[in-house]
């Protein structure tokens, strides 16, 4: 073989690897919509939930996404992500229906134990009102199993039971591609089409078929501090604290969340090309290295989705 044969193959296997990933995910996605009588597709405007758009995309057209976008709101989110989630639902033509962790907090169903307490556990309050509010039967996400330990365990399609809670131990078997879509009254499914993608797929598709992101997610200089080996943003919602140096640094998030416990990680890398080869020689999955939420312990995820988180 030639030097100049191997990119050549190499290219031809990604993209084969990424082909079965991208036609299990429109399976999926065609399946929901099918199997269900009011889906909903939940919608961050972050890199995962982009990539399931762009399945859907191609699984339905543009315009013709048979299921509404949701999206789940702290009022903490960067409002970089949240301008560029309303520009991508206007062009796709799709319904985008926002519930607020505050309008939860008017209602008293949520109460922070203290004002700065992050909100981002408390959106499962939220997120299960508005699953009665609309009585939506299933909920299309963006997580993946490389993410995080709870998230390994969960089938693709999840079920929750009235409660809108998971059960780990109670799980549906998925056999050759098989799912159980039964329900009872009251429950619904969580479905999770990109569950076999890893975070270096999910960014080559993102090369491969050059979908639009979040300024954020690539390199740019911004006010950090080091805390417990972590870069914490500095802005109004998580000042510095006492005694610590506020730094200016080329950084990227690699995922996004709420303000309050969502970090950067230094980076140089501008394009999705660069993140892919960055993304290679990471040693820290992305909720690891970037989630203060995730840190508390390492059943925090586990008892968060068993309460009726994403």
């Amino acid at each position: 073989m030639t030097a100049r044969a191997e990119p050549q193959l190499l290219s031809q296997l990604s993209n084969r690897h990424l082909d079965a990933l991208e036609e299990e995910t429109i399976f999926i996605l065609r399946e929901v919509a099918a199997a269900f009588e009011r889906p909903t597709l939940l919608f961050s405007g972050g890199k995962d939930s982009l990539v399931m758009l762009r399945c859907a995309e191609k699984a339905f057209g543009v315009g013709r996404i048979p299921y509404p976008l949701l999206m789940i709101d702290t009022g903490h989110n960067f409002p970089e992500v949240t301008a560029f989630r309303d520009l991508r639902a206007s062009e796709l033509g799709a319904k985008l229906i926002v519930r607020s962790v505050e309008d939860s907090m008017a209602r008293g169903t949520v109460r922070l134990a203290h004002p700065g307490e992050p909100r981002n556990v408390h959106q499962s309050v939220t997120l299960l009102e508005a699953i009665e509010e609309f009585r939506f039967d299933a909920l299309i996400g963006g997580a993946r199993r490389d993410e995080e330990k709870a998230r390994a365990k969960e089938r693709i399609f999840s079920h929750r039971d009235s409660f809108g809670q998971w059960q780990p131990k109670d799980q549906r078997p998925e056999l050759w591609t098989l799912f159980n879509t039964r329900l009872a009254a009251g429950e619904h499914f969580r479905v999770f089409p990109i569950s076999n993608w890893t975070e270096l797929d999910v960014w080559q598709y993102i090369e491969r078929e050059q979908i639009a992101l979040p300024s954020l997610y690539f390199s740019h200089r911004r006010q950090v501090v080091d805390r417990r080996g972590m870069l914490v943003p500095v802005t109004p919602l998580t000042p510095p604290r006492d005694g610590e140096q506020v730094q200016e640094r080329e950084v990227r998030f690699r995922t996004l969340g709420d303000v309050t416990c969502t970090c950067p990680v230094a980076s140089l890398a501008a394009t999705a090309a660069d993140i892919v080869i960055e993304t290679l020689a990471a040693d820290m999955s992305e909720r690891g290295a970037t989630r203060m939420d995730d840190q508390t312990s390492e059943a925090s995820m586990e008892k968060r989705k068993k309460d009726g988180y994403f």
